[in-house]
């Protein structure tokens, strides 16, 4: 079962804006690492399908979100079974895992946001993402974060944006306010 630790906070990360989440699962770290390190794992829960060359400074690719074009980062840390960090578009990902109680694993989710505007947008679209993860961990079905099956994204947003965390960036497929 995965315990919910936190539903995503805004934070400052190295003095720039960024959303954090941390999940706590049964599993060994090398279960999870293949789960959200390797491009097979990512395929079932992350929003976009990724390529990536396993080493700092190596290319990372996504394709395939209906919400973003197609484009390439960096891998900014690749140190398995413990950490991957990589560039996003004008954001930074930051993925840390370690030993938990039992034999489990605590993995924490850092999207250091290129616009702080972007917390709440984000932190909607991690949660639905972070759902996905969980069904997959937990040996359910799960269809991906853009799937009918999956968590209504709006109503995360909605959450975040009357918690207070900052809002306002363009969401994709909204009309736009100009």
């Amino acid at each position: 079962m995965n315990r919910l630790i936190d539903a995503g906070t805004f934070v400052q990360h190295d003095g720039r804006p960024a959303v954090r989440f941390e999940r706590t699962y049964p599993h060994p770290v090398e279960r999870v690492w293949e789960a959200v390190a390797t491009p097979e794992g990512l395929a079932n829960w992350f929003p976009s399908a990724v390529r990536i060359e396993s080493h700092a400074g190596g290319a990372i690719t996504f394709s395939g979100d209906p919400n973003l074009p197609p484009m390439s980062g960096t891998v900014l840390v690749f140190e398995p079974p413990r950490r991957l960090a990589f560039t996003w578009g004008g954001d930074e990902l930051h993925f840390d895992l370690e030993p938990a109680e039992a034999g489990g694993c605590r993995f924490v989710l850092v999207n250091v946001l290129g616009d702080r505007t972007a917390a709440a947008r984000n932190a909607a679209g991690w949660s639905v993402c972070l759902a996905e993860l969980a069904k997959i961990l937990a040996g359910r079905p799960a269809e991906g974060p853009h799937s009918d099956t999956a968590e209504s994204w709006r109503s995360h947003y909605d959450a975040y944006v009357s918690s207070g965390m900052p809002y306002g960036a363009a969401i994709p497929g909204a009309p736009s306010t100009d």
